[in-house]
């Protein structure tokens, strides 16, 4: 599915990010990548998906949809709930979808409800309940329970857990919970600041 080959990055010469990375992702595999501030969690998902390119080294990924859930939710603020879903899903999906996700992710009765109306931790689940109906089958999630309390990312990791497995699809879950790590991934991996 995925993989890196002594992957380099650095912003500029003073701020490299990553030397001699290497790393394997499977079909249907689930990694956890942990690690301090500012190790390169996020900047590891932009390079996988192609917004950032590599200083050096390869990144060979097979994918044939890649569905990303940013760290800070991007919605559109002119959009409800329900508007930002359906953006990302073609034209004739059953409306039902929309209210099903929402229900998978706890937030019926929000569909009306503009991106200023919600809390950080809604606003989050809504970014994730558009990056798994946009679908794919290579999941890029930053912290996408990161604003949430710890009871309910237990819940949702384990929802997603099963999503995923049901989908076949793979998935790199950058988080700074190793209680969620744990529940979602089949595997973790830490990654050191370039000392």
């Amino acid at each position: 599915m995925l993989k890196i080959e002594n992957l380099s990055f650095a912003y500029d010469r003073e701020h490299m990010i990553f030397t001699g990375f290497d790393l394997e992702l499977k079909k249907s595999e689930t990694v956890a990548v942990m690690g301090p501030s500012g190790c390169g969690k996020s900047t590891l998902l932009g390079l996988v998906s192609g917004f950032l390119p590599p200083t050096d080294g390869r990144i060979t990924c097979n994918a044939h949809r890649i569905s990303y859930a940013f760290q800070e939710p991007r919605l559109f603020p002119w959009l409800t709930v329900e508007e930002n879903l359906k953006a990302v899903l073609p034209k004739e999906a059953p409306a039902s979808q929309i209210t099903e996700m929402l229900a998978f992710m706890d937030l019926g009765g929000t569909e009306t409800l503009y991106p200023d109306e919600l809390s950080g931790g809604m606003k989050s689940r809504v970014s994730l309940a558009r990056a798994l109906l946009y679908g794919g089958d290579l999941f890029l999630l930053d912290e996408p329970f990161s604003a949430l309390d710890r009871e309910l990312c237990t819940s949702l990791s384990q929802k997603l857990r099963r999503h995923l497995d049901s989908i076949g699809a793979s998935a790199i879950f950058v988080t700074h919970r190793r209680e969620d790590a744990e529940i979602l991934a089949s595997r973790i991996i830490e990654i050191s600041p370039v000392s």
